[in-house]
C-alpha cells in the first residue's frame, strides 16, 4: 500500500467506532500517525492501537461538553506536537419527534448541536491556529447525505447539524486557503457499522437499501481509504470540495 502519509500526524475523533477505527487503519496502513480519540471507551481505544502495531496515540475527549474539544486539542498537541491533519468524525444520532415535550426536544437539538457542530468547530478553530503557525494542514469533516437531502422527520436534528458541518467547511475552505489550510466535506449515506446493522435487524435489509441504487451500503473501510486520498499532501484541490459516497441515492 502507499505510503504517501508517512510522516503526517492525524486526530481522528470519534475513533473507536466503525467509521472512525477503519480511518485510523487505514491512515497507519498509509504511513501516518493516527491520534485515537475516544471519549468514554478506553479499552476499545487500546484494542485499535494495538490492532495497528502501536504507531499512534491515544487522547480522550469528552465532546458533549463544552469545553470538551480544547481540552481535546490540547493534550493531542501535548501528546503528539506537530498535528497535520483532523478529521471530525465523532457523532451522534438521536430521534426526536415533534411530538416530544418542549424538554427533550430542545435538550435533543443542543446535544446533537454541540456533538456534531459546536466540538468540531472548536476543534476546527484549533487547528486552523495549529496549521497556520506550523505551514499548513487538512480538516476532514464527516458530514452525511442527510446534509444534503434533508432527513427523516424522527431525525432532523441529525440532518440539519450535518448541513451545518458542511457550510463549516466550505468556510474553512474559502477563508484558509491561502494559509495552506484546506478543508473537505465526506458525505456517505449508510454505512455498514454497528447502528447500520440495528437498523437492519430491526426492519429489514430492503428497509435500508430500498432507495440505493447498487443495492447495498457503503463499508467503513470504503469511507477510509477516501478519507486518506484526501489527507494526501498531493490533493489540495480538493479543498473545499464535498464528496458523496452514498451508491447513487442522492446525486446534485
Amino acid at each position: 500500500m502507499s505510503q504517501s502519509l508517512r510522516g503526517q500526524t492525524v486526530l481522528v475523533t470519534g475513533a473507536s467506532g466503525g467509521i472512525g477505527a477503519a480511518i485510523v487503519e487505514r491512515l497507519a496502513a498509509e504511513g501516518a500517525r493516527p491520534l485515537i480519540h475516544y471519549g468514554h471507551d478506553k479499552a476499545r481505544a487500546e484494542r485499535l492501537l494495538q490492532q495497528i502495531g502501536g504507531d499512534a496515540l491515544i487522547v480522550q475527549g469528552d465532546l458533549s461538553s463544552a469545553d470538551g474539544a480544547f481540552a481535546l486539542w490540547r493534550a493531542a498537541e501535548q501528546a503528539a506536537g506537530r498535528i497535520h491533519g483532523l478529521v471530525n468524525n465523532a457523532g451522534v444520532r438521536t430521534e426526536i419527534s415533534v411530538e416530544a415535550s418542549i424538554d427533550d426536544w430542545r435538550a435533543a437539538w443542543q446535544r446533537e448541536f454541540q456533538v456534531n457542530v459546536f466540538a468540531a468547530a472548536d476543534l476546527c478553530k484549533e487547528a486552523i491556529r495549529h496549521f497556520k503557525a506550523h505551514g499548513g494542514g487538512r480538516i476532514v469533516n464527516m458530514a452525511s447525505r442527510a446534509g444534503q437531502r434533508g432527513y427523516t422527520a424522527d431525525a432532523m436534528p441529525y440532518g440539519a447539524t450535518k448541513a451545518a458541518l458542511v457550510n463549516l467547511t466550505k468556510s474553512i475552505a474559502r477563508s484558509f486557503g491561502s494559509d495552506g489550510v484546506t478543508a473537505v466535506s465526506i458525505a456517505p449515506g449508510w454505512v455498514r457499522t454497528d447502528m447500520a446493522e440495528r437498523f437492519v435487524e430491526q426492519h429489514g435489509k430492503q428497509a435500508a437499501v430500498a432507495d440505493i441504487p447498487i443495492g447495498q451500503m457503503a463499508e467503513p473501510e470504503e469511507v477510509a481509504e477516501l478519507v486518506a486520498f484526501v489527507l494526501r499532501p498531493s490533493q489540495a484541490s480538493l479543498n473545499g470540495a464535498t464528496l458523496d459516497v452514498n451508491g447513487g441515492s442522492y446525486i446534485r
